[in-house]
This record gives C-alpha cells, structure tokens and sequence, in this order.
C-alpha cells in the first residue's frame, strides 16, 4: 500500500517539528495508540490497538526515526506484530514546508500487512488507512496548531 499527501497545519515548522519528535503528543494523536515511549534518542516503542473491517488487532512494535533532518525532514519506519491478525511493517518520508505562519507537511507511505489483515482486501484497508491518516492530521493539528485549526474528532 503508497499513500502519499498534504497536510496544511496552522502552526510554525518548528512547532510542527517538535510535535512529530514528542511521544506525548503522538501518543495523543494515532488513533488506538496505547502507549508509546522514547526507547532511545531515535527509536519508540509502541502499542496500537485498531479495527479494520471485522478484525481487531493490537499491535506491539518499534518505531524508528532516521535521515534526521530538523527542522525539514525525516523518516519514520516500523514494524508490529499482531498475533493472529497478522503483521503491519513500513515508514514515511515526512517534509515540512513553512508557508507564512503554517506549516505544509507532505508524506510519502509504504506499508505491507499481512496475515488475517491482508486477507481483507486492498479496497478496505486503503480506506481504513485513509480514514486513520485523516484521524491523525486532524488530530494532530489540533494539538500544535496556532488555535485556528478546525480539526474535527479528538482522542480523549
């Protein structure tokens, strides 16, 4: 699966550079994220727990920041493993592009599931992945943005 895309976040690129680089903020913003701790200055651990159609799977895995770039870019890339329901492993080339006093963030995703998850079909986890991504910008905006973001959905 490639996913690729825009974000348009009312915040500074150093605001939005640091929201990306703090656990407590990513924690807040991934939808079904449980935990997730700094394990090294360039690696987190993490534990999601999501639906995709009729299965649900929590996933524990690491997550790995490379081609550091601050305040511009990075990479972000891993791997978690969900039992029964498979596996999901990829990463993301993230850049941040400052336009005035906001921050364009544009992506570029390559993920593989497999598992009961890749049995689902192509159609229903691009959506449900859309739809997460959506969740997460929205979300995310929301915790770095100036005040003038009109993000909807929230994790409480």
């Amino acid at each position: 699966m490639d996913m690729t895309g825009e974000e348009r976040i009312a915040a500074s690129r150093d605001a939005v550079w640091r929201g990306l680089n703090d656990p407590d903020i990513l924690k807040r913003c991934i939808p079904g994220c449980q935990s997730l701790e700094r394990t090294s200055p360039n690696e987190l651990a993490a534990a999601v727990k999501i639906k995709i159609g009729p299965v649900s799977a929590s996933f524990a895995g690491n997550v790995v920041l490379s081609n550091l770039n601050p305040p511009e870019s990075y990479t972000i890339s891993g791997e978690g493993k969900g039992g029964i329901a498979g596996f999901a492993k990829g990463g993301a080339d993230v850049t941040l592009i400052a336009d005035g006093s906001e921050t364009v963030l544009r992506y570029d995703v390559k993920a593989e599931i497999g598992g009961k998850l890749a049995q689902l079909g192509s159609r229903l986890v691009d959506s449900t992945a859309k739809k997460l991504a959506q969740q997460f910008f929205a979300d995310f905006g929301a915790a770095v943005g100036n005040g003038t973001e009109t993000a909807g959905g929230s994790n409480p």
